[in-house]
Formats: C-alpha cells, sequence, structure tokens
C-alpha cells in the first residue's frame, strides 16, 4: 500500500471530476476526519486518516482491501471507476438521469439507458458528462456517460440512448462467479 504519483492522482482526479465536478476536493478535506487515496495493487482505495494508522501494523504483502475501492488503473495507466465508488458519486453528482421503474431492471443487466426509459435528466448535462442513473426512488443504480446532451434528449426517438452504461449494482450478482 502506497500513495498515488503525481501522474496517478492527476488520472484519479480527472475520471471523478467527470462525475462529482469540483466536489473532488470535498472527498479529501473532510471535516469529520481526513480521508486520502491509497494503492494496493492497481487498485485504489478510499482511507480515512484512523484506520490507515491501524492498517500499519499489517504487513503489506497481507493487505488485500482497505478502505472503499475507487477502482483500478490499468496496464496503460487508464484509471476505471468501480461501483463500489457509487455512494460517494451519488453524494456529490452534478449530472443525474432518473430512470422510469420499467427501465431499472433493463440498467441493472448492464444496458444503456434509452430515450425510453428515461424518466428526467438534470437541466444542462453536456454530452459525455459521467452521469449517476438513480430510481424513481432515488436510488442510485449506477454510474455512466451521457450519450446526448439534455437539449437532445428532447429530440430523440425512444430507441436510442441517452446514457451509456459504465457500472450497476447488478455487477456484484453479474460477477460473482468470477471473484470465487
Amino acid at each position: 500500500m502506497r500513495p498515488l504519483t503525481e501522474d496517478e492522482t492527476l488520472n484519479l482526479f480527472k475520471k471523478l471530476s467527470s462525475y462529482i465536478g469540483r466536489s473532488v476536493e470535498q472527498l479529501i478535506t473532510r471535516t469529520d476526519e481526513p480521508h486520502m487515496f491509497r494503492l494496493v495493487k492497481d487498485r485504489v482505495y478510499y482511507i480515512s486518516a484512523s484506520l490507515l494508522k491501524a492498517s500499519s501494523s499489517i504487513s503489506r504483502d497481507n493487505i488485500v482491501s482497505l478502505g472503499t475501492c475507487f477502482g483500478k488503473f490499468s496496464k496503460s495507466m487508464k484509471f476505471k471507476l468501480h461501483v463500489t465508488a457509487l455512494d460517494y458519486l451519488s453524494q456529490y453528482a452534478k449530472h443525474k438521469v432518473w430512470i422510469k421503474q420499467s427501465a431499472e431492471l433493463n440498467f441493472v443487466y448492464g444496458n444503456n439507458v434509452l430515450k425510453s426509459g428515461m424518466a428526467r435528466i438534470t437541466e444542462n448535462t453536456p454530452k459525455y458528462a459521467g452521469v449517476v442513473v438513480y430510481s424513481m426512488n432515488d436510488l442510485p443504480l449506477g454510474f455512466g456517460v451521457a450519450a446526448q446532451a439534455t437539449e437532445q434528449c428532447k429530440d430523440l426517438e425512444p430507441g436510442q440512448n441517452v446514457v451509456l452504461h459504465q457500472a450497476d449494482i447488478g455487477e456484484y450478482l453479474r460477477t460473482e462467479e468470477e471473484m470465487f
């Protein structure tokens, strides 16, 4: 477990800022307890200072996971967010999309959000912005990339993509066999 390098931090913050904007600062400078990002075997974890201090007595080779996994770096140093970061993304999300109850299952199975399944979208969402997908009960279901700007969504046909799927809460079940 080690702190992120400058390039890794830049890649992480660039990805996070596409979803939560300037609220990335609030992740680091929290009022309750300082938090930081640490790298363990290509995975980035969000850890409180007290948890980090408590883990110092464990050897690095024995640490498998610590804190909340935000994502992982690929071999080409691109950062990919994991669904485990959804709680933090949903707290600070700039752009949101609410989907109809009939489209929830389709999204949770790993499919894109279609115009026919979208209930509403935040104003001024630009094309290719990171969006958090919610149910009509304000339950965060996952996140993705806006395939269309808010203004363009009004003119779309029902079968066209509004949000390109990135991750959803159904991934735990779909990848369960791969984990064990």
